[in-house]
């Protein structure tokens, strides 16, 4: 954006656009460099090319229909809502109209507000044309994605979270036991984050040119889910020495420790000991066993990273194609909208726009919104209302459920009332330096951006504080605009959480009950396949890989729901759901089955995940068809002994748990009745 800001000087100096005509091009380029950004993220350099050719038509359409109705304010209102409208619409045919849908708003924006007659349209269309050529180049160039070196990254990123892992370990053994249940979320946390980052390697390795020499997309998925099942067999047994205790904990912690510092010498000499130490005779409450199983686990991590940049020679993994099963949207995870474009809004039984698709219902809510915010912020200020409609706009942007377009929407007000005193602030100590104005905006489009997935509020507060160097370099700024500013916002933003919730609002909880069906059927495909007698090694590694994916989707449209009034209850079932996934995966090694005899067991569970899929958690008893799957495992369990059945009994005892929902709490007597 910096240095499109740059070019744009440059064109309209040497075409002499004047100074007006010098700040649009500088304005329209700095927003082409954002979106055009963003929306070229790829590796592909055809795909690139492909994308960016669009940019100028898609805003040249918007400026088309600006033009048309500039100087008719009712007839350019109505319009604005009908664009508002298409730029959502449009949503449908892929992640490029994403950004399409929003240039054309954009450029109608600009040619409406701005006054643009059709003459203005070459020389506008000139300056959209040079940033997209510029963005291109750029991300052709020196910004070019190297698809092999962010693989490398993200593997590295892989290990650093192995490490945080046995870092929240080692800090689980050695607390006082009035914080271990925090360590221990925090330990599950970070479990977690380590399974995003494998899946995050799971799309990168679909990239062409990514994988290394002599790699293929299945042996290192391979080697990612052995290394994965180190780590969390380690966490299972400091979990397990952090609630037995024994002599031998301070030894399992300093080998967490060594761990999670990248010291693997210090690992392999710290867990020798208890390695060789007889287990046999070990007291039944020294903890003997789950020391042995951390260092274990320790070694065989320190043993596969060592050897992380050598092709794994897996003899049952011969076909080269890939399939991931988790297709990245800019290089991040998908959002939740993969999860909610198959849920129905509420109302569907009586009103027939709720079955409509996401994106349609989407752009209904969006047109509405901005009715209303034309509406209520002219009331507010003639001039300034399209901070309202932009305000419940954006709400509508990558969001999906009700309450992730409320939670955006409130974020916004935030980050404009919190940036709006650092904007007074920082306006008056770069008054009258051009130099430095130019500074602060360029920092703060860059702290902005590189903390928007970490907290939108962020990005809104940089953005208020670049407004605020805008408007002084306007001669416009004032503190009264700023706080109409943050009026106009948190009026759009109260508009966009009331659309979303009252008009085809797609509900939080029908969209958690979506993924979390989906989930127990990626459990139960899993589970099936694991009980075959002559499995696929590579299909069971893509079928773990799939239950972290449903497991990652679960979670994050659950995420609203951890703030609410049931946020306890919410926060335990993931916990559970996070613990059978771990479960199902200690089931895999090196690709290998359960044994033959316990693939009856194994049938049994997989069809008490399907029942689950279909039937809802009960608050006394689960559904006869899982209580008759799980008494069937159970039963074949019993005729077994331990260890090969572990992973199966937890199993079973975590799907009981997800089949019933806790009960309520008694109520309280009245204060004169006897208990």
């Amino acid at each position: 954006m910096a240095s499109t800001l740059g070019i744009e000087y440059l064109y309209a100096t040497a075409t002499h656009a004047g100074p007006q005509g010098t700040l649009i091009a500088m304005l329209l380029g700095t927003v082409m460099a954002m979106m055009g950004s963003m929306a070229l993220s790829g590796t592909g350099v055809r795909p690139k090319v492909r994308t960016a050719v669009f940019f100028p038509p898609a805003i040249g359409v918007g400026m088309l229909a600006g033009v048309a109705v500039a100087g008719r304010t009712d007839l350019m209102l109505c319009v604005f809502v009908a664009v508002m409208f298409v730029a959502v619409f449009v949503r449908r045919f892929g992640m490029a109209f994403f950004f399409y849908g929003f240039m054309i708003w954009m450029g109608y924006f600009f040619a409406a507000f701005l006054g643009a007659k059709l003459s203005m349209l070459p020389a506008l269309l000139s300056a959209v044309g040079v940033a997209t050529g510029w963005v291109l180049l750029l991300s052709l160039t020196v910004l070019r994605t190297n698809p092999r070196r962010t693989l490398r990254r993200v593997r590295e990123a892989f290990g650093a979270r192995a490490r945080a892992v046995a870092r929240a370990s080692a800090d689980l053994l050695t607390a006082d036991p009035r914080r271990r249940a925090r360590l221990r979320r925090r330990l599950h946390a970070r479990q977690l984050s380590l399974s995003e980052a494998a899946l995050m390697i799971e799309g990168w390795s679909a990239e062409p040119g990514a994988l290394p020499a002599g790699w293929s997309g299945p042996a290192l998925r391979r080697r990612l889910l052995d290394a994965h099942l180190a780590i969390d067999a380690l966490a299972a047994a400091a979990e397990t020495l952090a609630e037995d205790g024994g002599d031998l904990v301070p030894a399992a912690a300093r080998i967490a420790g060594h761990l999670g510092r990248r010291e693997y010498g210090a690992v392999e000499y710290a867990a020798r000991p208890l390695l060789e130490a007889r287990t046999d005779t070990a007291a039944p409450d020294t903890g003997r066993w789950p020391a042995h199983h951390l260092a274990a686990a320790a070694v065989e991590y320190v043993t596969l990273a060592r050897t992380t940049t050598a092709p794994p020679p897996y003899e049952d993994i011969t076909d080269e194609a890939y399939d991931p099963v988790v297709t990245l949207a800019q290089g991040n995870l998908p959002g939740s909208a993969a999860v909610a474009s198959d849920v129905a809004a509420r109302g569907s039984h009586w009103n027939p726009l709720s079955r409509l698709t996401l994106t349609t219902r989407q752009a209904i809510q969006v047109a509405v919104a901005g009715t209303l915010a034309i509406l209520a912020g002219r009331e507010l200020s003639q001039a300034r209302y399209y901070w309202a409609v932009l305000a419940a706009f954006i709400a509508f942007a990558g969001t999906a459920t009700r309450s992730e377009t409320s939670i955006k929407a409130v974020n916004r007000v935030v980050g404009t009332l919190v940036g709006l005193g650092a904007g007074v602030g920082l306006a008056h100590l770069t008054a009258g330096h051009t130099g430095w104005v130019l500074v602060v905006i360029v920092t703060s489009m860059s702290l902005g951006f590189y903390l928007v997935n970490v907290s939108y509020a962020c990005m809104i507060f940089f953005v208020t504080i670049m407004v605020s160097q805008l408007y002084s370099v306007l001669h416009e700024f004032s503190a009264g605009l700023l706080l109409l500013r943050l009026e106009e916002t948190a009026l759009g933003a109260a508009i966009g959480i009331a659309v979303a919730y009252f008009v085809l609002p797609t509900s939080t909880r029908d969209t958690v009950e979506s993924a979390r069906r989906a989930y127990f059927r990626a459990l139960s495909d899993l589970l099936d396949r694991a009980a075959s007698t002559r499995p696929d090694g590579a299909e069971l590694d893509a079928l773990a890989r799939s239950l972290d994916h449903r497991l990652q989707q679960l979670t994050l449209v659950a995420r609203p729901l951890t703030w609410g009034v049931d946020s306890r209850l919410v926060r335990h079932r993931l916990t559970l759901y996070a613990a059978t996934t771990r479960q199902a995966r200690a089931l895999l090694r090196s690709g290998s089955p359960v044994p033959p005899e316990l693939g009856s067991a194994c049938a049994a569970l997989s069809r008490a995940a399907t029942a689950l899929a279909d039937t809802a958690p009960r608050p006394d008893h689960p559904a006869p068809e899982v209580t008759q799957a799980l008494t069937t495992a159970a039963t074949t369990l019993l005729t077994h002994r331990p260890p090969l059945t572990q992973p199966l009994v937890h199993l079973r005892q975590l799907l009981t748990e997800l089949a019933m929902l806790p009960a309520p709490p008694p109520l309280p007597l009245p204060a004169n009745q006897p208990s």
